[in-house]
């Protein structure tokens, strides 16, 4: 085997991004909560209530969850390596993420009608492997898609490596690297770091 079919071996696989489905719950839970821990937040803490996930899935977060995911606009979006869940992003409209809606610390920039990212998840092992650059390409792309005008995020900007219990808001330089603007500041912080308004417009 010469150089270059040695090169192409040991390339990784391309990720793929695909919209959370009903059957697409399993991988989603690989990524986020492979264990099944009753009390993991199932990424729903911004946009259903107590009340809201007993109605929707008699007080189980995951099936509340997977009752979001049978919706026409997914709760987010899950990347792939070799078929493999690798990686989970929250995506959706501003206004379909009551708890955002409602805060009083990451305000409205303007009336644009945004979609907003506000988790990140990559599987261990497979992180430091470009799957967050490709998750988010792939997230940014399906809300154009679905007609979204521009998507924000609410990252920080560390000097240094991020706390991995808040990594999941995402630096600065991450998003710099698929297009996004600093558009503003919030008075929410992160680590103790203020969260940037960040934005891509379509």
């Amino acid at each position: 085997m010469d150089t270059n079919q040695e090169l192409q071996t040991a390339r990784p696989a391309p990720i793929e991004v695909r919209p959370l489905t009903e059957e697409r719950m399993e991988d989603f839970a690989t990524v986020v909560n492979p264990n099944h821990r009753e009390n993991h937040c199932w990424c729903l803490s911004h946009r259903l209530s107590a009340t809201e996930i007993r109605e929707r899935g008699a007080g189980d977060r995951f099936e509340a969850m997977r009752s979001l995911s049978a919706e026409p606009i997914a709760p987010g979006v899950i990347a792939y390596r070799g078929g493999e869940p690798v990686g989970w992003c929250s995506i959706s409209p501003r206004s379909q993420i009551p708890l955002l809606e409602r805060s009083k610390l990451i305000r409205p920039v303007d009336d644009v009608e945004v979609w907003s990212i506000i988790c990140m998840v990559v599987r261990g092992g497979h992180r430091r492997q470009g799957v967050n650059r490709a998750m988010l390409h792939g997230a940014v792309e399906y809300a154009r898609e679905l007609g979204a005008p521009a998507v924000e995020a609410y990252p920080v900007d560390p000097e240094g490596r991020m706390d991995l219990t808040m990594a999941f808001v995402g630096t600065r330089k991450m998003f710099e690297q698929v297009g996004f603007e600093i558009v503003g500041v919030s008075d929410a912080q992160a680590s103790k770091m203020p969260r940037l308004i960040m934005r891509k417009a379509f």
